[in-house]
C-alpha cells in the first residue's frame, strides 16, 4: 500500500514520515539547508505480517504544488496533516482539492504539533478540519493528534495503519504493465534505474518495456519493490527499474514519462475529458484558455476547448477537450489535475474519456453521444453503449487499449457483446447488428438504384458502392457485408462488379449485334487484339459508333481498356497479368524488365509498355525506376475467371 502526505508547508509532513519510518525523506542539500521539503521524498515501512507500506512525502510550498502533484497520483491513502498552532492554511486547502480531483477517497487526518499548543486549541483546529472536509470524500476519516517530535500519539496512528495494511485493497495486476516516472538516477555498476508508482498490470525481470512517449525499447534488468529487491511487480507498488536498451540514455528519461508494456504504447497530445472547475474560481473558464496540465507525474502546458458552450461557471462540468504542447500517455479514467497558467493555483480538473481524440467535429452530437457513452468505470457497459450511440464502427484495437485490457480479458469481452466483429489489416472492428443489418439494405437499395438508372453497367464495385451509402462505413466492412449478402443468395458478383441476383447489363439489339461481331475480332487477336480504326474497317462501321460501343461494353467488365483505343478482353488481360505473376516469381526479388515481359508474351516492345503501364494505372504491378513487381494478385484486380469471353446475355454468377 502507497500513503502520501498532503497539507501546508512546515505542518510537520516529513518529521512525521521520520517517526513512523526512521528514514528522513529529505536527501537534497538544500533541503537540509532551509528545513523544508522541496522534492519527493520516499520512505518504507516493514510491518510484522510482511506487508511494507510505502511512503510518499510531498512539498507544501504553493511554488512546489507541481511536485506534491507528481506524488499524489497512484497513492491508496493520504495522511492529510494540518499543524495545531497554525490550523487550516491555503496549502492546506488547495492539497484537499487536488486529492478530491484525483478521485483518493481513503485517508486520515493528523493534527500534528499538539505539544505546541492548549487543549482548547486542539479542538479548535479539528471544528476548522471538519468544516473544510465536509461534503468530501474524507469529511468521516479518523483524526489522530499526535506530536511527530515527542512521540505523543504516534502509536495509534502506526496501529490503525497496519491494521489498513493487513486488509489492503487487492493488488491491481489486471491489465497491461503502468509506471509513472517521478525519478531516474544512474548508479555505479548498475546503470539507468527509474522509479515510480505502477499504475496496473505486473512486471517482471527480463520483461521487454516501452519508454514513452519516446518509444524507446527497454529490458528490465532487475528490479526493487517497496524498497526490495525483487523479480516480479504489480500495480499499487512503489518500483525501482534497472533498465538496459541500445537506445537508452538517462538524459532521455524525465518526471513525467511513463513505462509501459508495448501494447500500451500510443502518445497523444489531446484528449476529450469531464472536466469540473473548482467552486472557489472567481472567474468562469472560457474558451481557449492556457492552463498547466498534470497527469501522473506529469506537467505540461496545454488549452481548453469546451464542447458544450463557451464558458464553464465555477462548481460546474462540461464535456471539453485538451490539446497539449507536447505528447503524453493517458488512458481512460486517468484522473488528471488542470493549474492556471502562472502555476499558482489549482483550478480544476477530472476524469479522462478518450485519451485520443478525433481533430475534427469534436462537438458533432454524435461525438457528444460518444463522450457519455464513455462516462463509466466498466468497459462492458462502455462497448455495450458505443455499439448503440452510431452506425460507424468502433475500432476494438483501440478500445482495447484505451482501456488496458489484456488480450485473453478483450477476447472475453468480445464474446460475451452481442456485436459482429470484423477483421482489418490493422485488427478488428466492431458493429452493432442492426448497424450490421442497415449496411446490407443500404447496399441492396444503391444496387436497384444503379440497375434502374444505368442498366448497361455490370454493377458496382465495393469501393463504388460505398460512395452511395449513408456513413460511407470502412470498405472492409462493407466487403465483408457484401460477401455475407453473396453467401445468403441476396446479391451476386461479377469480377470486382457487385449486382442483384439476375441483372445482367443490357445493350440494344444493334449494339449485340455489333458487339458479337467486334468479340470474335478481338478474341482472335490474342494478346495484339486489333484497334478501333481495325475493328471499324473490319466491320465497315463509323469509327465514332465502334469507339463507342466499346466504351459502353467496357463498363459492364466485358473488355478493358489498356491504352487509347486499343480494347483487350478481360480473358485476355487476365492470362497477360498471371504470366506477369509467374514472371515475378520466377525472379530474384520478384522484379522484372519490360524486355524480359516481351519476351514471354512474344509482343512488339511499344506495347509490351502499354500493357505494363496498364497494370501500373490498374494497381497490379509497380514500377520502380526499370523494374516492376506484383502488388496484388491478378484475380484479386480484375477478378477474371473461366477461358472464354462472355457474351453480354450470358450468367455472370
Amino acid at each position: 500500500m502507497i500513503i502520501g502526505t498532503a497539507g501546508h508547508i512546515d505542518h510537520g509532513k516529513t518529521t512525521l514520515v521520520h517517526a513512523l519510518t526512521g528514514v528522513d525523506t529529505d536527501r537534497l542539500k538544500e533541503e537540509k539547508a532551509r528545513g523544508i521539503t522541496i522534492d519527493l521524498g520516499y520512505a518504507y515501512l516493514p510491518l510484522p505480517n510482511g506487508e511494507v507500506l510505502g511512503f510518499v512525502d510531498v512539498p507544501g510550498h504553493e511554488k512546489l504544488i507541481h511536485n506534491m502533484l507528481a506524488g499524489a497520483t497512484g497513492i491508496d491513502f493520504v495522511l492529510v496533516v494540518v499543524a495545531a498552532d497554525d490550523g487550516v492554511m491555503p496549502q492546506t486547502r488547495e492539497h484537499v482539492q487536488i486529492l478530491d480531483l484525483l478521485g483518493l477517497d481513503q485517508g486520515a487526518v493528523v493534527l500534528s504539533k499538539v505539544d505546541r499548543v492548549a487543549p482548547g486549541r486542539i479542538d479548535e483546529v479539528a471544528q476548522e478540519i471538519r468544516a473544510l472536509l465536509a461534503g468530501t470524500p474524507f469529511a468521516n476519516s479518523p483524526l489522530f493528534p499526535l506530536s511527530a517530535v515527542t512521540g505523543l500519539g504516534v502509536a495509534p496512528l502506526y496501529q490503525y495503519l497496519e491494521g489498513l495494511a493487513g486488509g489492503a485493497t487487492a493488488k491491481k495486476t489486471s491489465g497491461h504493465f503502468r509506471l509513472a516516472i517521478d525519478r531516474c538516477f544512474t548508479l555505479t555498476g548498475t546503470g539507468t534505474v527509474v522509479t515510480g508508482t505502477a499504475y496496473s498490470g505486473e512486471v517482471r525481470v527480463g520483461d521487454h518495456l516501452l519508454l514513452s512517449p519516446a518509444g524507446i525499447p527497454v529490458r528490465v534488468r532487475g528490479m526493487h519493490v517497496q524498497n526490495r529487491p525483487a523479480e516480479s511487480g504489480c500495480g499499487g507498488a512503489r518500483c525501482a527499474l534497472n533498465l538496459a536498451g541500445a537506445q537508452l540514455h538517462k538524459e532521455f528519461i524525465h518526471r513525467g514519462d511513463w513505462m509501459v508494456a508495448p501494447p500500451l504504447h500510443m502518445p497523444s497530445q489531446r484528449m476529450d475529458v469531464r472536466l469540473r472547475l473548482l467552486s472557489g474560481e472567481a472567474k468562469p473558464l472560457r474558451q481557449g484558455m492556457p492552463i498547466h496540465f498534470h497527469l501522473g507525474a506529469a506537467d505540461i502546458m496545454g488549452r481548453v476547448a469546451l464542447l458544450e458552450g463557451d464558458i464553464l461557471k465555477p462548481g460546474q462540468e462540461i464535456l471539453a477537450q485538451i490539446a497539449l504542447d507536447r505528447s503524453t500517455l493517458a488512458q481512460h479514467g486517468d484522473r488528471f489535475v488542470l493549474r492556471d497558467l502562472s502555476a499558482r493555483r489549482t483550478i480544476g480538473g477530472g476524469i479522462v474519456l478518450d485519451p485520443h481524440s478525433p481533430t475534427r467535429g469534436r462537438s458533432r452530437p454524435i461525438r457528444l453521444a460518444t463522450l457519455r457513452s464513455l462516462e463509466t468505470n466498466r468497459p462492458d457497459e462502455a462497448l455495450a453503449r458505443l455499439l448503440q450511440a452510431g452506425d460507424t464502427p468502433l475500432d476494438l484495437v483501440a478500445f482495447q487499449r484505451d482501456w488496458n485490457l489484456r488480450d485473453v480479458d478483450a477476447e472475453a469481452l468480445w464474446s460475451t457483446t452481442p456485436m459482429v466483429r470484423i477483421q482489418t489489416g490493422g485488427g478488428w472492428l466492431g458493429l452493432a447488428w442492426e448497424a450490421w443489418d442497415a449496411v446490407g439494405e443500404n447496399a441492396l437499395v444503391a444496387l436497384a438504384g444503379l440497375h434502374q438508372s444505368a442498366p448497361d453497367l455490370p454493377g458496382a464495385t465495393a469501393a463504388q458502392l460505398r460512395m452511395q451509402l449513408p456513413q460511407r462505413p470502412p470498405l472492409e466492412v462493407l466487403e465483408a457485408r457484401l460477401a455475407a449478402l453473396r453467401d445468403a443468395g441476396r446479391l451476386a458478383r461479377n469480377g470486382p462488379w457487385f449486382h442483384l441476383p439476375g441483372h445482367r447489363p443490357q445493350l440494344t439489339p444493334q449494339d449485340t449485334e455489333n458487339w458479337n461481331k467486334m468479340a470474335l475480332l478481338l478474341v482472335a487477336g490474342g494478346f495484339q487484339p486489333p484497334r478501333v480504326r481495325d475493328i471499324a474497317q473490319e466491320l465497315g462501321i463509323d469509327e465514332g459508333a465502334v469507339r463507342g460501343l466499346l466504351h459502353r461494353v467496357a463498363r459492364t467488365g466485358q473488355v478493358l481498356k489498356v491504352a487509347h483505343d486499343h480494347f483487350f478482353p478481360r480473358e485476355s488481360v487476365g492470362r497477360l497479368a498471371a504470366i506477369a505473376e509467374a514472371l515475378g516469381h520466377e525472379l530474384a526479388e520478384g522484379r522484372f524488365t519490360a524486355a524480359q515481359y516481351r519476351n514471354r508474351i512474344d509482343v512488339g516492345r511499344k506495347l509490351a509498355i502499354q500493357i505494363l503501364e496498364f497494370f501500373d494505372r490498374s494497381v497490379f504491378t509497380r514500377r520502380q525506376g526499370n523494374l516492376r513487381s506484383i502488388r496484388q494478385a491478378s484475380e484479386a484486380t480484375f477478378g477474371v475467371g473461366g477461358n472464354a469471353l462472355p457474351a453480354p446475355n450470358n450468367e455472370s454468377d
